[in-house]
């Protein structure tokens, strides 16, 4: 979300103690001792506060078991690292699918799927929906197929459901129509990848309700106009 003071989490106010003990970062998960979380619980060590929005995306993923991208997506964004719009949401749909992904499938490669994507999605520059008729959001499911299925510009089917998953994206993100929001473009093409995952490759990824949270911070959200604005769509 915007900026805001306290939790980088939640927002809520930080409470310092005179004794120090050991609290679990909520993005890498290492034990630090410490003497300060905010009033939900919340622990962010050193290193990743000072970390860039990718890293942050990163390291998350990297240490996450949860086999739910739009739950990730959620808590990732609700961090005052992750802006309201901006090219991180483009390497954060395909972060949070190949987590999702090999969690759910057991595979044991994420962190190399991840510095892959991070490199992929890199590529993609700020304000691309706007300027090439192409969001990034939609490019970073394209880029998770890539990555599951070893796509190169030779291969065959790779290539081609690579391609599929990102048209299936775009139409739904060009539907749903402008101006940008990167946070319904996120669970647009979330959607998208979880049913293009079950109807190709028959792996259910577990999903969630999704009621916006953050329209608040978008001078340009379509409100009611938008199917996630304070409501809840099954994806």
């Amino acid at each position: 979300m915007e900026i805001r003071n306290g939790c980088l989490i939640c927002g809520t106010n930080l409470q310092y103690g005179a004794d120090y003990k050991a609290l679990t970062c909520f993005y890498c998960k290492g034990t630090f001792q410490a003497n300060v979380a905010c009033m939900q619980g919340h622990y962010v060590c050193d290193q990743c506060h000072a970390n860039t929005a990718i890293d942050m995306i990163e390291t998350y993923c990297a240490n996450s078991k949860s086999v739910n991208p739009v739950e990730m997506a959620t808590e990732i964004m609700r961090s005052e690292k992750i802006k309201m719009h901006g090219n991180e949401h483009h390497f954060l749909v395909p972060a949070v699918l190949l987590t999702a992904w090999c969690n759910t499938i057991h595979e044991t490669t994420l962190s190399v799927k991840l510095a892959t994507a991070r490199k992929r999605a890199e590529k993609i520059p700020g304000g691309f929906c706007g300027t090439h008729g192409n969001c990034g959001a939609g490019v970073g499911t394209g880029i998770f197929i890539s990555i599951i299925t070893n796509s190169t510009p030779l291969a065959k089917e790779g290539w081609c459901l690579s391609n599929l998953v990102t048209g299936r994206s775009l139409v739904s993100i060009a539907m749903h129509g402008g101006p940008r929001c990167c946070k319904r473009d996120v669970y647009l093409a979330l959607e998208e990848s979880i049913n293009f995952l079950a109807e190709k490759f028959n792996v259910m990824l577990a999903s969630s309700l999704v009621s916006c949270e953050f329209s608040e911070n978008n001078k340009e959200c379509l409100k009611t106009s938008c199917k996630f604005f304070l409501a809840e769509m099954p994806l």
